[in-house]
């Protein structure tokens, strides 16, 4: 008879026959029925893909909505430009934001496999109830729909908003846990899964933007928050096909990890005023963060302080980046209404759609993710030594300074426009097309597709590799609450300006954001953004240049 042999959860039981060689086992890992993990057979990226494809799902549904909501606030909800880019920063945030409390319910509570489940029902709910709520508007252009209407929609729109909250962080980091950082081969890969990661995600935010926005536009706003919802429901059965050849990482601390790092800093807050020079701490004091453990009066845990000191040393770093995160936002909201005033003629027949002008920020990170997996990420290996070619954080900070560029772009053929306006007696006709050709806008969009290959993309691989493992889910949520947070800072920032610019109190003439863009100032605020970005730039360098990496060999 057959010995039996205990699995890594407990759980269950198989024979020595089946046992898998112990070199082909992944530690700390076990498949879909709770047996240990056998390298061959499950992870890497045969199941990244299902992991992938799922992701290329819910971006084509989330740009689908996104990328045109400005233009559906301003035509069918009738709502003033400013207002219109207010709630679509705020809608943003709030997606963007939401990833902290999926992360926490994953890592805590569900786990990341469970919670992907949930969110994509709420998800698949959220979108068609978005559909329906688009099916319900009045007919009659020349009123504002009901009140209960728009609370209606809006309420869709954040049931969206909190979905992607579970969805968009574990679905990422689930992707990643498929390769196992012992094995070099597999690491080395994961590096590479975050580029094509976002590879794959912008090739279907493309199609997103090409295909849903032409539908908004010339068939039914319906229809077109139709099909992101049915696009769902197939991603959904796509991840259930794949369970059987995932990973589930198994964490050595069973303790709640927020509960775990959470513990520090409330001993921290409890005890910074207290003195207790005998106080007896177990890890040496690094001269950065020994703050964190003088605030302790008793002895710790080693592993929790260095985890609530790594998780110190890593805000800092995404601060700065929150400037990037309000440049990003722009090419929702401003980009697109810009767009929206100029000539749109691709031939005499077919009129692009304004929403559709942000498929150059997808088309070049599309054409250039490649081109930095292949070509420049081997050329810096060579002449570094690095594993990444540059670190990742000098790959954040190239894409930060690249923003300045965009924001400066963006400046000059704003006021170019502007000219053109008043050369033709178009200032107090908003109605009419500039005769300007919309892709003057092209290298504003082109130029912060590629800052976003450095900084977006690089941003989630150094959190993700600097997080502790047991928070990874929070890692990524982190990075992506970088972007909510932008978008929330973006809105406050036009809020302003429009409030110190435009009404009977403004110091201006016209506000900046006029809803009549050939007398808003739309110029000036790119400008501002560029300077601010240059500011946070120069904040960023002088902080990367005295970061430590918990893991040396990323450097």
């Amino acid at each position: 008879m057959a010995a039996r042999t205990i699995t890594a959860t407990g759980s269950d039981v198989i024979s020595d026959a089946e046992a898998p060689l112990l070199n082909d086992v992944v530690p700390s890992s076990v498949d879909f029925r709770g047996r240990p993990a056998v390298r061959s057979k499950s992870g890497c990226w045969k199941s990244s893909s299902f992991i992938i494809g799922v992701e290329m799902a819910e971006r084509f549904a989330y740009y689908g909505i996104s990328a045109n909501l400005v233009t559906y606030l301003t035509g069918p909800l009738g709502q003033s430009t400013a207002r219109a880019a207010a709630n679509v920063n705020a809608w943003s945030g709030t997606a963007f934001l939401s990833p902290l409390l999926g992360a926490f319910i994953a890592d805590s509570y569900l786990g990341k496999y469970r919670t992907i489940i949930f969110a994509s029902l709420l998800y698949i709910l959220g979108l068609g109830f978005l559909s329906l709520s688009a099916a319900l508007q009045h007919s009659d252009k020349t009123h504002s729909p009901p009140q209960l209407q728009i609370i209606f929609f809006f309420s869709s729109l954040y049931l969206v908003a909190l979905a992607q909250g579970g969805h968009k962080p574990c679905l990422q980091a689930f992707g990643a846990e498929q390769f196992d950082d012992n094995d070099q081969d597999e690491r080395k890969a994961k590096s590479s899964f975050f580029n094509w990661w976002n590879f794959c995600l912008c090739a279907s935010v493309l199609v997103g933007l090409l295909v849903l926005t032409y539908i908004q536009d010339n068939m039914s706003w319906e229809l077109g928050f139709g099909i992101p919802c049915i696009v769902m429901c197939l991603a959904l059965i796509v991840f259930a096909l794949g369970s059987f050849t995932y990973r589930f990482q198994l964490s050595g601390d069973q303790r709640n990890p927020f509960l775990r790092i959470g513990r520090v800093f409330v001993e921290l807050a409890r005890n910074w005023r207290v003195r207790n020079n005998n106080a007896v701490l177990s890890v040496k004091v690094d001269s950065c963060y020994e703050f964190v453990e003088k605030g302790l009066l008793e002895p710790n845990n080693s592993k929790d302080i260095e985890d609530a000191k790594t998780i110190l040393k890593l805000l800092p770093i995404c601060l700065t980046c929150l400037v990037y995160s309000t440049v990003y936002s722009q090419s929702t909201t401003f980009f697109t209404k810009q767009g929206a005033t100029m000539d749109r003629h691709i031939t005499a027949s077919f009129q692009l759609p304004a929403a559709s002008l942000q498929s150059f920020t997808a088309a070049s990170l599309v054409l250039f993710i490649p081109i930095y997996e292949r070509v420049l990420v081997p050329v810096a290996r060579a002449v570094t030594r690095k594993p990444t070619g540059i670190s990742l954080l000098q790959r954040v900070g190239t894409g930060v300074f690249l923003s300045v560029i965009s924001m400066t772009v963006a400046g000059f053929v704003e006021s170019k426009r502007l000219k053109v306006a008043l050369e033709h007696g178009l200032v107090d006709s908003p109605g009419k097309t500039v005769p300007m050709n919309v892709l003057w806008l092209a290298p504003q969009y082109l130029v912060l597709g590629i800052a976003d290959v450095f900084t977006l993309v690089g941003l989630q691989e150094f959190v993700y590799d600097q997080i502790p493992g047991d928070l990874k889910s929070m890692g990524l949520a982190i990075s992506l609450g970088v972007l909510g947070t932008g978008s929330f800072l973006s809105g406050f920032i036009v809020s302003v300006i429009d409030g110190l610019t435009g009404g009977s109190r403004g110091w201006a003439h016209q506000s900046w954001f006029s809803s009549n863009l050939n007398r808003a100032h739309l110029d000036y605020f790119y400008w501002l953004l560029a300077g601010l970005s240059a500011c946070s730039c120069v904040v960023f360098v002088y902080l990367a240049r005295s970061y430590v990496y918990v893991r040396k060999c990323v450097v």
